[in-house]
């Protein structure tokens, strides 16, 4: 599922305010400062910290494979 773009491009962690990545082979935004996870489902982000996951480093680091194997740009630049 796709994220529209103009929605992506203003998307920002609730936590730290920071840029995420979408991965969507995964269908979610990942925060890899603070290892958090946001679903996406039928192309809505779910944003609420409630409904996130917090990965561990294996998880972690399979996700950033995945970020840096496919040149996935973040949500904006700080």
């Amino acid at each position: 599922m796709n994220i529209e773009k103009s929605l992506l491009a203003i998307l920002a962690c609730p936590e730290d305010k920071g840029p995420l990545w979408f991965i969507q082979s995964e269908s979610l935004l990942y925060n890899p400062r603070t290892h958090r996870s946001f679903p996406v489902i039928d192309g809505i982000p779910v944003m609420l910290l409630e409904e996130s996951t917090i990965v561990g480093d294996s998880e972690h680091s399979r996700l950033q494979g995945l970020i840096d194997a496919n040149g996935i740009k973040p949500t904006f630049t700080a």
